[in-house]
């Protein structure tokens, strides 16, 4: 079959238009499985220990819903701008695979808990908003791990709350759904819904994509995409799949609707099999679960309970704050980064010094140690005593980095440290004189080139002076003092 390799000719895709869908799949973070007990906040278990007679599909045993995942479900979809249904329902979904211990999975199908919604999303500084079709709730599966002639089941990941988040193809390039895929994560992450971790299975996605000839409105026969595992293949993939059908329509060939999946390794997409369709699963109402009815008054309390969201904070930040749009951005992409900076910015109000500092200093440890903001021993109250001392000279902006280093080693205050390694700035007038008056002393050739007019040299001689308090003098009377003295010397 056409489609099946990774060496095809590049097809002009300036000549179509992508049509593209997806359909996300993120964990939901309850402590309990969707219709049992068992544990579903733990990752990397043994296999098949978390797991009863309910999730592993033993006969006679009664499913019941998870309360909170319903709540989070409702949360999603009123972020999502969805309508509420009042009345909604289970169904079972019929097929055989090795991971669906039950031989089929409760999911939602003809009634989901929200629909009809909408995301905004910007790419090239154009906003756009993507239709949301539905998200509903149901099971996840389990886990198959090949391992040469043979496969192996972990059932653990099995029931676990499982959210679905169907848009409408409103999407028409790889970085449209690129930028759609990591705005619904930053949603799903603020509301406390799902950790949005694609690496650990958390969050999944497939993406159907199909072409139609520029400036018409007749769709394509669309295909399916699986296996995407992060927001790089994401957007590779459907690179790729969008120009493999270029390249069979140039030819005169038809798109056959099938299911691919993405080769990491060979960086193309390969076929899995024919497309099903919904009555192939043969969907029925769940007999073992009741309707559930969702009263206004519930939506209400839940409604009153959503956070602020990325785009309301990031607006927020500017106007607030005076921060440019680009720092207020950066700061309200995580959740936790954006309550970090408003409590330091609480005890020390200069927002943009603050945004500096944890897009620079903090930022950077972070990416080195692979750890998450609410993992440092730094505290908001910490950084802040930080800076306080910096603006009041008690230290210089170098030795306020050196400490920050030594605080995320050993989670001391700045005060503690800076007392007991002694590194107070020098502000004593006649020491600071004293040392000025020896640095020129020592380089006479340079103070003759700063008199001969290459006035640069200054800075250099303010180095020797740093250099020779051991970075602690402070550099605003180190300048002074030099300019003073160089001036007297003309």
């Amino acid at each position: 079959m056409a489609g099946t390799e990774h060496d095809f000719p590049i097809g002009d895709s300036m000549n179509y238009e992508p049509i593209i869908g997806m359909e996300v799949h993120a964990q939901l973070n309850t402590k309990s499985k969707m219709f049992c007990g068992c544990r579903a906040d733990v990752f990397g278990a043994e296999p098949n220990t978390l797991v009863c007679p309910v999730c592993l599909g033993m006969p006679g045993v009664l499913p019941v819903i998870n309360r909170k995942a319903v709540e989070y479900t409702i949360m999603t979809g009123l972020a999502l701008n969805c309508t509420i249904a009042g009345f909604s329902r289970f169904a079972r979904k019929n097929y055989n695979y090795p991971d669906l211990v039950k031989g089929y999975q409760i999911s939602q199908y003809e009634l989901p808990l929200c629909h009809d919604g909408w995301l905004e999303i910007e790419t090239d500084g154009a906003a756009k908003r993507v239709r949301i079709e539905r998200v509903h709730l149901e099971e996840d599966t389990g886990k198959l791990f090949h391992i040469g002639a043979y496969s192996l089941v972990d059932y653990n990941r099995s029931g676990v709350p499982l959210m679905e988040i169907v848009s409408e193809p409103d999407m028409r390039s790889a970085a449209e759904a690129y930028a759609y895929l990591t705005k619904l994560r930053q949603i799903l992450r603020y509301l406390g819904a799902s950790s949005g971790d694609m690496e650990k299975g958390a969050m999944r996605c497939e993406v159907n994509v199909s072409l139609r000839p520029a400036g018409t409105e007749t769709l394509g026969t669309k295909v399916e995409i699986k296996n995407l595992n992060s927001f790089r293949s994401v957007k590779m993939a459907l690179e790729y799949e969008i120009q493999r059908q270029a390249e069979i329509l140039d030819k005169g060939g038809t798109i056959e609707q099938v299911t691919m999946g993405w080769d990491e390794e060979r960086q193309c997409t390969v076929v899995q099999r024919s497309k099903e369709f919904a009555h192939d699963y043969r969907y029925f109402p769940e007999p073992d679960l009741p309707p559930l009815e969702i009263s206004h008054e519930w939506v209400e309390e839940i409604q009153s309970r959503l956070p602020e969201l990325p785009a309301a904070k990031r607006a927020r930040f500017v106007i607030q704050y005076g921060l440019s749009a680009y720092d207020a951005d950066v700061l309200s992409t995580d959740r936790e980064v954006a309550d970090y900076f408003e409590n330091c910015v609480a005890l020390y109000p200069q927002a943009k010094t603050v945004a500096n500092w944890i897009s620079g200093e903090i930022f950077r440890r972070l990416n080195e140690a692979g750890l998450s903001i609410t993992e440092i021993k730094v505290s908001p109250q910490a950084l802040a005593g930080l800076l306080t001392m910096v603006e009041k000279g008690t230290i210089n902006l170098n030795t306020a980095r050196r400490v920050f280093v030594e605080m995320l080693e050993n989670g001391h205050s700045a005060e503690a440290i800076v007392a007991e390694r002694g590194l107070a700035q020098m502000s004593d007038i006649e020491e600071l004189e004293r040392v000025v008056n020896e640095v020129l002393a020592a380089h006479p050739d340079q103070v003759q080139q700063y008199l001969a007019g290459k006035e640069a040299i200054a800075r250099w001689l303010v180095g020797q002076v740093m250099k020779a308090t051991r970075g602690q003098a402070n550099p605003q009377l180190v300048n002074r003092f030099l300019n003073e003295k160089l001036q007297a010397l003309r």
